[in-house]
């Protein structure tokens, strides 16, 4: 089970967009960026998903600052392959932000491949 928060501004979205992909093994959650870094520090979460408008700064500002450059991934407004993000992942990244108007394209690579890698 993958249990996976998000934030920023499209916080709610994203979970939507997650919920309705219906995958088994993903718990989502909407969150802060204060209470998911405390809970993915206390192993009570295992991913985040934020959102920003512009995908490369303020959707992951906390996180970075509280888990550490190395857990984070900004995509900005690129979109990542399968394959990326399954490196990503290898890599240990936890805390991925991306663009608010890119929640239908990112979100469900995320996602997917989360699933593949805890399955």
């Amino acid at each position: 089970m993958a249990k996976i928060l998000t934030g920023g501004v499209g916080k709610v979205e994203v979970a939507q967009t997650i919920d309705k992909l219906a995958l088994d093994g993903v718990e989502v959650a909407v969150s802060n960026d204060m209470d998911a870094a405390m809970k993915l520090r206390a192993g009570q979460a295992d991913y985040f998903l934020g959102t920003c408008h512009t995908g490369a700064g303020a959707s992951l500002g906390v996180l970075v600052g509280l888990m550490g450059r190395p857990a984070c991934h900004t995509f900005g407004r690129s979109v990542p392959t399968a394959d990326q993000v399954q490196a990503l992942l290898a890599d240990g990244k936890k805390v991925f932000g991306f663009a608010v108007d890119q929640i239908d394209l990112i979100a469900p690579v995320l996602v997917e491949a989360i699933t593949a890698k805890t399955a």
